[in-house]
């Protein structure tokens, strides 16, 4: 761990326990300063934020080579449609889409979606409506695509119109929640944002040390529990103040990974959203759920509890480059309404990608 550059003692009214410590990482690449204030407007955000998410959104537009490499797995599972669509003729429809709706099953876009999507493609078969497999494709390709956008349509961060935007990130253990914050760090510094991290794992020691590494590959700051027994949501309010009186742009909020059955572990959650809105009114603006792709289709009672007790507003899917089949990320999406806003495709730095619905489709069914 390199020694901190500075450090100093936070107070705080909302702070009972021993105070937390701000620790600033220089790194390689000093962290950018931005001059950009945000304006309310009643014609909706304008400024540096309204900025940030349309260079995000442009960047997922670009980044299209590796969503397509991260989705190898899913792809290849996938293969198999355009070898049943090839040589398609009326009188084997029932086999093809048989087999077609076990395709998607094995890729985990789960029953109930899998069943809608060739139920739908018999009809329009048996109506006339689709006369060849290259039709037939994209018509799937076109059932898939709406089942993303028609019930999620905001996959842009919503950072609101004043300093700081306030991020918590949320999930189980191992799901990948600390490099997920280190990762989104990374891409928003590269976009210009002055980014404050907070150790909000007060579980694990080994959570805020490996934040403190990624606070300092990315040039960013961290706000530290000092001592063994301060609260999470002492860590989070004490950053997002901090956060306020400095002028950072946004604050990302770590918090301890938990089992979503764990009663007292998730009322925890409540607290710190509890904490963060008390010094800035409508804070957090984005709580974001980590799943493990990983997981499959396992991911979805996870998804239902802590959209519960929290209300999230987005999902980041990660671990999609290895044994994750991709199907999954229809099935959250439709089960709960709940945008996907980004996703893991590699280990590297840059492998958390803006999620992107149409490229995504592309890269499954390519």
């Amino acid at each position: 761990m390199a020694a901190a550059a500075a450090s100093s003692r936070l107070t705080s009214p909302f702070l009972s326990t021993p105070p937390t410590v701000l620790r600033r990482y220089n790194g390689q690449n000093p962290p950018r300063t931005t001059a950009a204030t945000t304006i309310c407007s009643a014609g909706g955000q304008t400024g540096f934020f309204t900025r940030l998410g349309r260079l995000i959104k442009e960047k997922a537009k670009s980044d299209v080579e590796k969503l397509f490499s991260g989705f190898s797995k899913t792809r290849n599972n996938l293969a198999v449609v355009d070898e049943l669509l090839l040589y398609w003729n009326l009188s084997e429809s029932d086999r093809v889409l048989d087999e077609l709706e076990e395709a998607l099953l094995v890729a985990d876009f789960g029953p109930k979606i899998s069943f809608k999507i060739v139920d739908t493609l018999r009809d329009d078969i048996l109506a006339g409506k689709l006369k060849s497999g290259s039709q037939i494709k994209e018509a799937l390709k076109k059932s898939v695509l709406d089942l993303l956008t028609s019930k999620a349509k905001k996959t842009e961060l919503q950072l609101g119109f004043r300093k700081p935007a306030v991020i918590m990130v949320v999930g189980v253990n191992g799901g990948g929640k600390t490099t997920s914050i280190g990762k989104l760090a990374h891409r928003l510094k590269n976009e210009g944002a002055k980014i404050l991290m907070a150790a909000g794992d007060t579980f694990r020691a080994a959570a805020s040390e490996q934040l403190e590494v990624w606070a300092e590959r990315t040039g960013s700051e961290i706000v530290v529990a000092d001592g063994e027994k301060v609260k999470a949501q002492s860590v989070l309010s004490q950053a997002v103040k901090r956060g306020k009186e400095q002028g950072y742009d946004i604050v990302l909020c770590d918090t301890s990974g938990r089992l979503h059955t764990n009663y007292s572990l998730m009322e925890e959650l409540i607290a710190c959203k509890k904490a963060v809105g008390k010094v800035v009114s409508g804070a957090p603006n984005e709580i974001l759920l980590v799943l493990d792709g990983t997981t499959g289709l396992n991911m979805l009672p996870q998804a239902r509890e802590f959209n519960e007790v929290v209300g999230i507003t987005g999902l980041i899917l990660t671990k999609l480059d290895g044994s994750a089949r991709g199907g999954c990320v229809v099935s959250v999406v439709d089960e709960l309404g709940i945008p996907v806003k980004f996703v893991g495709v590699g280990e590297g730095v840059d492998d958390l990608q803006p999620f992107d619905a149409e490229a995504f489709v592309n890269a499954i069914f390519s």
